[in-house]
């Protein structure tokens, strides 16, 4: 009964922010995998299974947003999305928009948990 009565520590803005910006990004990534596979731009087994190696990805940074460990991981997966212009301008163009949420979310957070210090 000892563990009783203690809580996990609280999350961080900056923790909040970054499982928020990879939360919606993971939904992106599941219609852009969907589009690439549609529209034929990449053979099926590599459209769908590249965006589920993409959302494993996704899903242990926003795992680990609370860690050095995860907001790495979670800049590889702008760098990655990015990349993605390669293959199709228009997801390309999306992943430019997620990393610069990504960017800000990190950069106000890390102010905002400063202050709050």
């Amino acid at each position: 009964m000892s563990g009783f009565g203690r809580g996990r520590r609280p999350r961080t803005v900056t923790a909040s922010l970054a499982a928020i910006v990879l939360a919606t990004e993971f939904l992106v990534v599941v219609l852009a995998a969907l589009v690439l596979f549609g529209l034929g731009t990449l053979p099926p087994g590599l459209a769908l299974g590249g965006g589920g190696a993409v959302l494993v990805l996704i899903g242990v940074a926003a795992a680990l947003a609370g860690s050095r460990t995860g907001i790495a991981l979670g800049w590889l997966v702008q760098i990655v999305l990015i990349a993605s212009i390669a293959l199709d301008v228009a997801v390309g163009i999306v992943g430019l928009v997620f990393a610069g949420l990504w960017a800000y979310s990190i950069v106000v957070g890390r102010r905002i948990d400063r202050r709050a210090a």
